[in-house]
């Protein structure tokens, strides 16, 4: 969890994350919507991905990104047994 949080602390990482809560997404198509280089783009994406928040499929020459959102779910499962261990203190 704790490479998760480290994605998540990330202004451009979070952007990232909600530009694929629209669907799949090309890194070509995600870099085109920063002002940064496609290096670092890819840098943030491969953090993204070490912490699996999101998927990556190989469709010819390129790599397609999706959301997992199965890490969501059990960061926020996490987040609420922390706030119920706090209702009963």
């Amino acid at each position: 969890m704790k490479h998760t949080f480290k994605a998540l602390a990330d202004e451009e990482r979070r952007r990232i994350l909600e530009m694929l809560k629209q669907g799949r997404m090309s890194a070509g198509e995600i870099s085109s919507s920063f002002a940064m280089s496609q290096a670092t783009v890819s840098h943030h994406l491969s953090i993204l991905k070490e912490a699996d928040l999101v998927r990556t499929e190989r469709q010819g020459k390129y790599i397609i990104y999706e959301l997992n959102t199965t890490v969501m779910d059990d960061v926020m499962a996490w987040m609420m047994d922390l706030k119920g261990d706090s209702d009963h203190a």
